[in-house]
């Protein structure tokens, strides 16, 4: 009896340990191996543990840093790093229009952009493998994508239009804790320009360029590959320094194991 009331204890204080290490606004994924659905040729691929936001950056959190990084200031960014739409729904460098929400998704931010916005804050951008890989659950299973209502939902969040302005934790949140990670805007990840290069390099053009047409859905026979390969597509297309209405981001972390 002695030796279970031990156990009970050392596991409770084990659990307590965690619970109080987790970084703040994010939450502990449990790594494992799994199948992608489009566009890594149905390869294996495992996740190590690692730590992601509950939500996606918001304008007022991107507004608070420009004002402690001035670089990052929409008159004074590097144009090699960011488009001419950086920041575009703001008023001047330190202010929002009055018709953006400080608690929506920071949006028209460049990939330069939002992985400093993680490093300064200790973190990193997910990569696409980790993403996909928390974003596979519904509410209820970490693992949802043969629910047809569970692809269904994500399709019609897909056609109906995309709006920044919408708040963030509309959504339920999932199994993993987190929300948002469809149906309010697009997302970078770290590797984005990595998952459609089907020959040596990107000069394969004559390659790639059949990935954004009509025809490069034919392998997407079913309602989770299209979901999937929408989400590929948008990552294919994008250069580091566009910056989108749709497309926000939010940060992960590594566990760091002593």
């Amino acid at each position: 009896m002695k030796t279970k009331a031990f156990r009970l204890f050392i596991a409770l204080l084990v659990i307590q340990t965690f619970l109080f290490a987790q970084s703040e606004g994010m939450v502990f994924i449990k790594g494992s191996r799994y199948i992608p659905l489009y566009g890594r040729d149905s390869t294996v691929v495992e996740v190590k543990d690692f730590e992601i936001d509950v939500y996606p950056i918001t304008n007022a959190e991107y507004e608070n840093f420009v004002k402690k990084y001035p670089k990052w200031q929409k008159s004074k960014v590097i144009k090699l790093f960011a488009d001419t739409s950086y920041l575009s729904n703001w008023k001047n460098d330190l202010e929002l229009k009055a018709s953006e929400k400080p608690n929506s998704p920071i949006t028209y931010i460049s990939w330069f952009a939002a992985k400093d916005y993680c490093e300064c804050q200790g973190k990193r951008l997910p990569t696409v493998d980790e993403w996909e890989y928390v974003a596979m659950a519904d509410e209820t299973t970490k693992d949802a994508r043969k629910k047809p209502s569970y692809n269904k939902q994500i399709l019609a969040w897909y056609e109906a239009p995309r709006f920044n302005e919408n708040t963030i934790g509309e959504h339920q949140k999932n199994a993993w804790d987190v929300h948002d990670l469809h149906g309010l805007v697009w997302e970078w990840t770290l590797d984005f320009n990595s998952v459609l290069i089907t020959g040596e390099s990107r000069k394969d053009v004559d390659k790639d360029s059949n990935l954004f047409c009509g025809s490069a859905a034919v392998n997407a026979t079913d309602l989770m590959n299209y979901a999937a390969f929408m989400r590929y597509a948008i990552r294919g297309s994008l250069k580091a320094k566009y910056s989108m209405k749709n497309l926000g981001f939010r940060c992960a972390k590594d566990i760091n194991l002593k």
